[in-house]
């Protein structure tokens, strides 16, 4: 399976990788240099990671840290999403224009093939940002060379990326954002200080576990693994809802603090399209 990865990033010319911090694309792209670097006719990639308030800092860290590491040719640009009214409204195909901006944005200082680190997972979701790329001719080699999840996080074992073989699904932080609520760079600033707090205090206790802050309509839902929220007493509770409101900015202050469940996109609410 290497192997047809490889042809179909041969296949592609120079390119472009959309770079996001996360397991599948930092994977994509250190099998990319490494396979150019073994063609001496083959012109290596360029690596390009977007920033911006839906971007956790450690991302762009993690980004840096690999680049540096493995001598990638690496661009750092602004995403531009938060200028898009479409997007800040966050409706239910919010995705979309987020890629939309994030490709326009790619477009602009570079005219190679764009490519994602899109898995054969991916195609079975809702994903509009794949919508986004088809607009804008974006390639997927691990959906060509028909590569699952499981086997992109093989592939970074093999390639030696150690823990980012084991990163967790981090999908950006406005997807944290109940849809129809408005995208507030405060917000998501808040909500990755209340992830970031929890999981601390969770690593008290063992393995870091499945942390996602929910802002809701009807409050702040903290959802976590089924393990971590049945150890978390009602003190526990109480203590932490007093710290993650003290947080809180003034549009959230009165809010709930409560706790649930950890459940895959359950800030999505198909039935909020406009």
């Amino acid at each position: 399976m290497r192997a047809a990865l490889e042809q179909a990033l041969a296949g592609l010319g120079p390119i472009a990788v959309a770079v996001s911090g996360g397991v599948d694309s930092l994977t994509l792209a250190t099998i990319a240099h490494r396979a150019a670097s073994e063609q001496p006719r083959q012109e290596p990639p360029l690596m390009v990671h977007a920033v911006s308030p839906a971007v956790p800092g450690e991302a762009t860290e993690r980004v840096r840290a690999e680049a540096a590491r493995e001598g990638w040719r690496l661009r750092v640009i602004e995403a531009g999403e938060f200028a898009d009214p479409a997007y800040r409204e966050n409706p239910v195909n919010r995705c979309f224009f987020c890629k939309t901006n994030l490709y326009g944005a790619i477009r602009r200082v570079t005219d190679r093939q764009m490519v994602s680190g899109a898995n054969l997972d991916d195609l079975g979701e809702y994903r509009p940002g794949l919508d986004a790329a088809r607009e804008h001719g974006v390639r997927h080699p691990f959906v060509e060379a028909q590569f699952s999840k499981a086997m992109v996080r093989a592939l970074a074992r093999d390639l030696g990326l150690g823990a980012v073989a084991e990163l967790p699904a981090a999908p950006c932080l406005s997807s944290r954002v109940e849809t129809g609520i408005r995208i507030e760079p405060e917000t998501l600033a808040f909500i990755h200080a209340v992830e970031r707090l929890v999981g601390e205090d969770l690593a008290e206790t063992g393995p870091k576990r499945a942390v996602r802050c929910r802002v809701r309509a009807a409050g702040i839902v903290v959802e976590l693994d089924a393990q971590s929220l049945a150890g978390l007493t009602e003190p526990a509770k109480i203590d932490l809802g007093r710290r993650i409101a003290a947080r809180a900015p003034d549009r959230l202050a009165a809010a709930p603090v409560s706790f649930a469940p950890y459940r895959t996109g359950s800030a999505f609410l198909v039935g909020s399209a406009r």
